[in-house]
């Protein structure tokens, strides 16, 4: 008999430890009981073993590594002018560990676990809110802003702010975001011959306000010696004269046009 209880004791500690499973190393484990029939209170945070034995109960284990993500396919897209580009969304983000049941419980209702859980929240949940973004900054945007010196960062700059917004709604930090923009050949050329037009006026402006600039500095040069000249009364000249004057009385100064007349004996 006691063969048999020991038996016994052995199958069903097989039967619970089989019935385990393992939160493995840099994930997060959410235990799901009741088949989440009471929304996200049957849902709770899990480290190591944990049983999975009871019906209607799941575990689910969240990566909190970083994670990529992106479009396959390009986004058509039209400025505020009617002008039509397209886009490529790439981006990186991580779960945030406080925030795995609301994750756990948002997949639960999509597809899979783990790292399938989150493909699928990525494209049912993240990029259906980064495309409704996008699409609407798009139409707050003139083509010439975005093609213009540093246009697309202050674009995907703005656009990142509110993608992480909607990320942090479902439970992830958002690491990097990259639009990646791109514009029809017609639409580049057109811009980049403004664009050049653009930095010619630029330089010709420069050289007209320099020549400005010069004419101004003649202009102030002459009447400067024409008050000079005016200034020169005999009695300046005369004292000139005497202060330019060596002590050598050496010929004979008659003329008006001297401060001192000598003649010599």
């Amino acid at each position: 008999m006691k063969k048999y209880i020991g038996i016994l004791i052995i199958a069903i500690g097989a039967m619970f430890m089989s019935s385990c499973s393992r939160v493995a190393p840099n994930h997060q484990g959410v235990l799901m009981q009741s088949f989440g029939q009471n929304g996200k209170s049957d849902y709770t945070l899990v480290k190591g073993r944990v049983n999975v034995m009871t019906p209607g109960t799941e575990l689910f284990q969240v990566p909190l590594y970083d994670q990529r993500g992106g479009f396959e396919q390009r986004l058509n897209l039209k400025a505020s002018n009617n002008t039509q580009f397209t886009a490529a969304p790439k981006y990186s983000y991580k779960a945030i560990d406080t925030r795995c049941v609301d994750i756990a419980f948002a997949g639960s209702r999509l597809d899979g676990d783990g790292v399938e859980m989150l493909d699928a929240i990525e494209d049912n949940i993240l990029e259906p809110r980064i495309d409704d973004l996008i699409k609407e900054f798009s139409r707050a945007y003139h083509t010439d802003s975005l093609m213009a010196t540093g246009g697309q960062l202050l674009f995907e700059k703005a656009l990142e702010v509110d993608v992480a917004k909607q990320f942090e709604e479902v439970g992830f930090k958002l690491i990097t975001f990259q639009a990646q923009l791109a514009f029809t050949a017609k639409v580049s050329n057109k811009i980049d011959t403004r664009n050049e037009v653009d930095a010619n006026i630029t330089v010709i402006n420069s050289k007209i306000e320099e020549q400005l600039k010069n004419n101004e500095l003649e202009e102030l040069k002459t009447l400067q010696a024409l008050i000079k000249s005016r200034g020169l009364t005999p009695e300046i000249l005369q004292a000139l004269a005497i202060e330019k004057w060596d002590g050598k009385l050496e010929g004979t100064y008659l003329s008006d046009n001297v401060p001192f007349a000598v003649t010599k004996k």
